[in-house]
């Protein structure tokens, strides 16, 4: 049988080819539809020792709306006056577009939206969506090139939910942990998976050497570095959805414990 190339999804493929697209595209939907839903919440983002990583850093704070940081963790203080009124006043949609950003202008997620979004194409072997002087991604390559950038907002943003961690272990100033804890540990740690698997990050720290078995390639340190960063980056689209599912596993988390719904086991003892 010969392969309509003008039909669209016309492929010769006898697999389930669609599932990966389909799933993806849902899968990455969902998150984005809690997220905004989060994000326009303005509250319940904070269960002492607790900042959902949603809302990390407090660059400005609301002490009136229930579940707020306390006033005095915000960078700027309390909310200005002149903020639209339509608009609530969500610390999340101050920090949200850094790691946004990063994740969108990532190779995987390149990908997968291409895919799942824009059909150009689903699949491998599968014709894609017709279109008229198509161009690939040089429509968006300006765009698409800020990635080797906002990986530096991506370290930076790792370091200020590390120091997050930090202050989970104290609770009004005792020492302590809870299942909260360990829950934005993970988070992290997820998150730097992912992020120094990037192949930004792999190139950065490769010392952006193009030939490595040349002449002294191979002593270089920057050659060692790369191979252990490599290992990462082989599994780099396993890291970007298993933190991207728990940072909103994270907010739910403390979301549920705010608002009194989930008890947080701690050694606090409350």
């Amino acid at each position: 049988m010969l392969l309509d190339s003008t039909k669209f999804a016309s492929t010769n493929r006898n697999d389930l080819w669609w599932v990966e697209p389909l799933a993806t595209g849902l899968g990455f939907l969902c998150f984005v539809i809690y997220t905004t839903w989060a994000m326009f919440q303005a509250g319940h983002y904070y269960a002492a020792p607790y900042l959902s990583p949603l809302y990390s850093p407090t660059l400005m704070v609301d002490p009136t709306a229930a579940g707020s940081a306390p006033l005095g963790t915000a960078w700027f203080g309390a909310w200005p006056g002149w903020w639209p009124k339509f608009l609530p006043p969500s610390p999340a949609m101050l920090v949200l577009i850094g790691p946004l950003s990063f994740r969108l202008t990532c190779y995987y997620y390149r990908k997968f939206y291409y895919r799942s979004y824009f059909a150009t194409p689903m699949a491998c072997a599968v014709t894609a969506l017709p279109r008229k002087d198509y161009k690939g991604e040089t429509h968006l390559l300006l765009f698409q090139n800020i990635h080797r950038y906002t990986l530096y907002i991506a370290i930076g943003y790792i370091i200020i939910l590390t120091y997050d961690v930090f202050q989970a272990f104290f609770k009004h100033g005792h020492f302590g942990f809870g299942v909260g804890t360990l829950v934005l540990y993970i988070n992290v740690l997820l998150l730097s998976q992912y992020t120094f698997g990037c192949h930004a990050f792999r190139h950065l720290v490769g010392g952006r050497m193009d030939c490595f078995s040349c002449a002294n390639g191979k002593e270089h340190l920057g050659y060692t570095l790369w191979q252990r960063f490599t290992h990462l980056n082989e599994h780099h689209m396993f890291w970007a959805w298993v933190s991207m599912i728990w940072v909103g596993f994270a907010d739910f988390y403390v979301r549920m414990v705010s608002m009194g719904i989930w008890h947080d086991f701690n050694t606090w003892g409350h």
